[in-house]
């Protein structure tokens, strides 16, 4: 089924109010789960809505406000207090671009909290501000090591952002061979994984959700991506977070931010990424009609299509419990 950008944004937003969420942080998380659904990514959009609910639901104890702990001109330590990764991750971006505007550059580290979604919504914020930036996200075991079967590490995401003339250019990927959202998408739709990203319990290969939560994904690009995926899970235990929390919590969030300017002209650094990014669109395709694409490209256009369409596809299962869960009566 169909729904306008703007339904599909009030229905994110009421469902976000009605876990305790004010207006404005209902406002904060509904943008990023919209934007997920505009770039074509809808498994991290509404149905995520639906996760963080049951998610709010089940904790024992209601979040805390979140803190910073420690902070220097260039850094910061913040206590997510068990609140939904949105908001902490927002609120670490903002504290990072304000103080790599006044110093250069800046650090910014968060630990208890959970759901961040994607690296690539906070990074366009970065490099819209002229900067370049990397954010690396820990969490609960849920992926194997390479060449084994037993869950280690968080799925573990990684980005990277540098500002151009144009669009920015954006590398985000998570180090596990399936997104945990695209998991529980499909558990929530009845439907089965591909061959080959996830083992049982017992260890043996799985195309149940079920049984991949129970068990393990595989980890992303063989022994490279499991390499990945162990810094990932250092740079959030830097942060202050577990090295191996139980459950869905204290996941940690590392964000660097450098302004150009610091090794020389802002907008000469600038042009020269845009020039860069041409010479690799120009490359010679492996295959004829399919030419060589920089990262972000994809998502970014499918957005302009979708916000000029003005509609988004939502499941009629995911539709459906979050109109129920969020009180609005369709």
């Amino acid at each position: 089924m169909f729904l306008s950008i703007q339904q599909a944004r009030e229905l994110a937003e009421a469902g976000m109010r009605g876990c305790g969420h004010s207006a404005e942080e209902a406002r904060v998380i509904a943008d990023h789960l919209i934007d997920c659904e505009l770039r074509g990514l809808s498994y991290g959009g509404l149905p995520r809505a639906l996760s963080i609910i049951e998610r709010i639901a089940a904790s024992p104890t209601p979040p805390r406000p979140i803190r910073i702990e420690r902070e220097s001109a260039v850094s910061a330590a913040i206590d997510g207090g068990d609140q939904v990764g949105y908001l902490v991750a927002q609120r670490a971006t903002d504290l990072a671009i304000a103080k790599a505007r006044d110093s250069g550059v800046a650090v910014v580290g968060a630990r208890q909290t959970w759901y961040t979604g994607m690296f690539s919504y906070y990074l366009e914020q970065v490099t819209d501000a002229g900067f370049a930036g990397m954010i690396a996200g820990s969490g609960g075991h849920i992926v194997a090591p390479h060449g084994g079967t037993e869950k280690r590490f968080g799925t573990n995401p990684i980005a990277f952002g540098f500002p151009t003339p144009a669009a920015p250019m954006i590398w985000d990927i998570g180090t596990s061979s399936v997104m945990l959202a695209e998991v529980l998408l499909k558990l929530r739709l009845g439907e089965q994984l591909a061959p080959g990203l996830a083992f049982d319990g017992q260890g043996q290969p799985t195309r149940e959700p079920a049984e991949a939560l129970a068990g393990a994904f595989s980890v992303w690009g063989g022994h490279k991506g499991s390499g990945l995926a162990l810094v990932v899970q250092l740079l959030g235990m830097l942060c202050g977070a577990a090295a191996a929390p139980e459950g869905l919590r204290d996941c940690g969030f590392f964000l660097l931010v450098v302004d150009p300017g610091l090794f020389g002209e802002r907008e000469a650094f600038r042009q020269r990424v845009g020039e860069y990014l041409e010479s690799l669109r120009a490359t010679r395709p492996l295959e004829e009609g399919r030419p060589v694409r920089v990262p972000f490209e994809r998502s970014a256009a499918e957005r302009e299509r979708r916000l000029a369409e003005g509609r988004v596809e939502v499941e009629e299962v995911v539709y459906q419990a979050l109109v129920k869960a969020a009180g609005t009566g369709g």
